[in-house]
């Protein structure tokens, strides 16, 4: 994208990898659920619902979930990663585990263990919904930086299978809470293997230089390994590693998991023990807009798998069972997010006219482009356009500027007010990280199948967005 003054943003209206549409109404089917189609009068339908019907019945902004299409996605990655780390091939079995930081909520938590999944949380209110959701505890297991003594305590009591150490400070910890109870709390320490993978800075997770792990450089993986291993609470499970997010280059993974069996190898020789499992992590990138190139789920599989026999057969050791943790993988693909377009502008930039669509969510419920600068698409969803292509940017209806969904897409010329437009790909942290800004309530998720459609997260109304203010009431002001 060409450079500018004003930064990036005030650029040239058409970035170069952005292609021009043979058809502006078409779908391109690898941005959109399995059930996601149009009618031939442009409408978008999903499971043979229109996105006309659910606007009028349900409102917007809204996220629109294909429901089978999760679960298919869910049930793909078990498959696959079944089948390559199988007996049969020499490796000792796979285990998938949905990262619930994603998008979490009881009705998702309840698909992933009927599935046959593990559910990764990282907070005492992921863990509720696990439990209530009758996910056993054994496979649910708990991330996180900064577990807090109440986190840890219910994580024992609800019998969570992993516990992810993230910190010399974590050991003392858990160590304390487990002898309080008089229970053995199962460790796997997340290791720093000081792979950079090709992201987001913000995102990339594995470098020397951020708040997650325990380096391998520096010793003090080793250093946490001893502490649990000398411990008389604690048990050392195995090691983790994850590298970032939205990764489509498989090398980072391969490299990542030599240095973590390798490291494998050289805690089991000094402290006699067996290290059964092995966790690699999540990340797996997916496609936001046309110029994404994910990596597909079998070839991933298979050249972990490869990765993992050659290096334990190198280093002498035994193989171990290995788990992933995706999350944007499965569920970001699955929904997608409703807008009603409350006002169009044209704004005449240096470099030609730019079109701005404005909806009526925004960075409320979608803060990902302005936080990580990420990419999205979109479409027209209530009509067919008979107008040429012209490059928008959808925005949001917040007091920012930085407030954008999609920055660059073509769209008919004739979007106006009134009309539908749907963005894919937004189930993987759009809900997770919504917020109250400028006091908007948060939009509901919307699970549809082809025999019913029912709210899995309710939309806030004003009332309980205002419920922790003492001053207001049932959304009015108490004193007037």
């Amino acid at each position: 994208m060409p450079a500018h003054i004003a930064g990036t943003l005030h650029a040239t209206p058409a970035p170069v990898w952005l292609p021009y549409p043979d058809d502006v109404n078409a779908l391109l089917p690898s941005l959109w659920s399995d059930n996601v189609t149009k009618t031939d009068d442009g409408v978008l339908t999903i499971a043979g619902h229109s996105v006309t019907d659910l606007a009028e019945q349900y409102g917007t902004p809204t996220l629109v979930m294909d429901a089978a299409d999760f679960r298919t996605r869910a049930e793909t990655y078990l498959t696959t990663f079944t089948s390559a780390f199988s007996p049969e091939k020499g490796l000792a079995g796979a285990d998938v585990f949905y990262a619930g930081k994603a998008f979490l909520c009881t009705a998702v938590a309840r698909w992933v263990h009927e599935a046959g999944l593990g559910l990764d949380t990282c907070s005492l209110g992921e863990m509720m919904i696990a439990r209530a959701a009758g996910v056993p505890g054994d496979r649910v297991g708990l991330h996180g930086n900064s577990k807090s003594v109440a986190e840890l305590e219910y994580a024992l009591d609800y019998g969570v299978g992993r516990i992810f150490v993230d910190s010399l400070d974590e050991i003392i910890r858990l160590e304390a809470v487990a002898a309080a109870k008089g229970v053995f709390a199962p460790v796997m320490l997340r290791v720093t293997v000081g792979v950079e993978a090709h992201t987001h800075d913000f995102i990339a997770t594995a470098h020397e230089d951020q708040k997650f792990g325990l380096s391998l450089a520096d010793g003090t993986a080793a250093r946490a390994a001893q502490m649990v291993a000398d411990s008389a609470h604690l048990r050392l499970d195995g090691l983790h590693s994850h590298i970032g997010s939205q990764i489509f280059d498989i090398s980072g993974f391969q490299v990542a998991a030599a240095r973590v069996l390798a490291f494998r190898a050289e805690v089991m020789a000094e402290h006699g023990i067996d290290l059964p499992d092995v966790d690699l992590g999540g990340g797996f990138g997916i496609r936001y807009t046309s110029q994404d190139t994910p990596i597909p789920v079998a070839e991933m599989a298979e050249e972990l798998a490869a990765v993992v026999l050659k290096e334990c057969r190198g280093l002498g050791t035994n193989v171990p069972r290995v788990s992933i943790e995706p999350g944007r993988a499965i569920v970001s693909p699955a929904v997608f997010t409703l807008y009603e377009v409350g006002t169009v502008k044209e704004v005449s930039t240096d470099s030609g006219t730019r079109t701005y669509v404005a909806v009526d969510g925004g960075m409320s419920d979608n803060i990902r482009t302005a936080l990580y600068d990420a990419d999205y698409s979109c479409t027209l969803a209530n009509r067919a356009s008979g107008a040429e292509p012209a490059i928008v940017r959808v925005v949001g209806k917040h007091c920012e500027s930085g407030d954008i969904i999609v920055r660059d897409e073509y769209m008919g010329a004739d979007v106006t007010a009134g009309d539908l437009v749907a963005v894919p790909s937004t189930g993987a942290y759009c809900r997770s990280l919504a917020s109250n800004y400028n006091h908007l309530p948060r939009p509901g998720v919307l699970a549809v199948e082809a025999d019913r459609v029912e709210w899995i997260v309710t939309p806030e109304d004003h009332s309980q967005m205002f419920a922790t203010d003492p001053g207001m009431v049932g959304g009015e002001q108490e004193n007037r």
